[in-house]
Order: structure tokens, then C-alpha cells, then sequence
């Protein structure tokens, strides 16, 4: 990689070209040792950058775990309601998030936001069967009966027959888990629907293994570590 120094500061920082060229001016920047005070020297992936005593890691892209609320859109924009990204942005200003795999406005919990194109694709293309992990709760029970018709693949009321899906009952007769290999548009409501069993709640806990951790509240929102990023990968073939 070369790269502007001011534009590493600005990308790594989430700080605007002019405030990184303040931080040139100033002195308040050394690459390998050596204070620099112009933004248009190069860079290479070696070089090691800090500012103010503290090293500065280059970041390409980010992944984000975002708990979130019911009554916010899974979407980058919205006119009328607040969306997932809204949520972040104070934080990632300069970011051009999306998030990877949507939740209904009334859905809470897991939602994976990153500007990784290529590994959003991964996630969610059909072939690659990243599982994800949902608690339910519904209007009535479930039996066995239906718990195998998840298991060998739901035929939804327009004839799309789905792949098969893990049901399994709780403690609790209205509360069921659910384990999705696909994304079908209201796809949990619909076969539900399909027995005649209505959705009053749905929250999704993991995507490709890992748990939405129990630390964050509605709304709040940490990026992934390396090991939980591998995990997720490893789901979808890519390494």
C-alpha cells in the first residue's frame, strides 16, 4: 500500500483532510521516528505512524455490531425514521456504512454493519448459508409437526419452498429459536404465517456463530473482533 499521509490520518482517524493537515502543521505527527510536517509524502503498509505519542493502525474497512432497537430501519437512509446507521454515525463520520442484511422496523438485536462490499456478499449470498439465529415469539405454540416442517423445508403460501430451517421450543410454549440459512423477505413471519401462527416478537442473537454480546443495550454498538470477524468468515467458505 501507498498512501497520502494526510489521507491515512484522515481514514484512520475519522478526521477531515483540513483538521489532519492542522495535526502536519503542528508537529503532532511522526512517521517511523521522524516528526512530519507535509500530508503528501507516501506511505507504504510498514510505516509506522503516530500522533501525539499514540500509534495510528490503518483500517480498509469496518465491522460493526449494532444491537438494535424496534422503530429503527435497517437502512443507510430514511426521510422519516431514524435508520441503523444513524445510530453510529457520530462515530463514524466518514464512513459509508451499510448494513449487511436487514431487521424488520419491529425486529431488535443483531445487525452487522460495514462498508466491506465484498464481505457483505459473502454473508448474504444464498450459496454461501451463513446461519443466523433468531428468538420468537408468537400468538400460539408450535409441535413437533411443525418443528419437522422447518426441518425438511417450508412451502410459503405463494409455492417458494424454502430450505430447511432449525425450530426449536423452549422452557416457554410461545417463545421459539430459530436457525435461518437463508434470507427470504419476511421470511420467519411467513412461515410462521404458513401454520397459522402469528409473530409478536423477533430478535436475532447471532449471524455466522457469534452472539450478540449481552453487554450492549438497545442501541448501542461495538466493532467485531478479529476472532468473531474469522468466525463469521469461516462460514461463508471465504477462507
Amino acid at each position: 500500500m501507498q498512501m497520502r499521509l494526510d489521507k491515512f490520518l484522515s481514514d484512520s482517524m475519522e478526521i477531515s483532510r483540513q483538521d489532519a493537515k492542522k495535526l502536519l502543521s503542528k508537529g503532532q505527527v511522526w512517521v517511523d521516528g521522524t516528526v512530519v510536517k507535509k500530508g503528501d509524502i507516501k506511505i507504504g503498509d510498514d510505516s509506522i505512524v503516530k500522533v501525539s505519542g499514540k500509534r495510528i493502525e490503518y483500517r480498509e474497512f469496518v465491522y460493526i455490531m449494532l444491537n438494535k432497537p424496534a422503530g429503527v430501519v435497517s437502512a443507510t437512509d430514511d426521510k422519516n425514521d431514524v435508520t441503523v446507521t444513524d445510530l453510529v454515525k457520530k462515530d463514524y463520520p466518514k464512513r459509508n456504512l451499510f448494513p449487511a442484511g436487514r431487521l424488520d422496523k419491529t425486529s431488535t438485536g443483531f445487525v452487522l454493519l460495514t462498508d466491506d462490499g465484498v464481505f457483505a456478499h459473502d454473508i448474504l449470498a444464498p450459496k454461501k448459508h451463513v446461519p443466523k439465529e433468531y428468538i420468537v415469539t408468537l400468538d400460539a405454540p408450535v409441535n413437533d409437526e411443525i418443528i419437522e416442517k422447518f426441518n425438511s423445508g417450508v412451502t410459503l403460501a405463494d409455492g417458494t419452498l424454502l430450505k430447511s430451517a432449525v425450530l426449536e421450543a423452549t422452557d416457554n410454549p410461545l417463545v421459539v429459536k430459530v436457525v435461518l440459512k437463508q434470507g427470504v423477505y419476511h421470511q420467519i413471519k411467513r412461515m410462521f404465517g404458513v401454520f397459522d401462527i402469528g409473530v409478536n416478537g423477533l430478535h436475532r442473537t447471532h449471524i455466522g456463530g457469534v452472539e450478540l454480546d449481552k453487554c450492549l443495550s438497545a442501541g448501542e454498538y461495538r466493532e467485531l473482533t478479529q476472532q468473531e470477524l474469522e468466525k463469521i468468515y469461516s462460514q461463508t467458505g471465504a477462507n
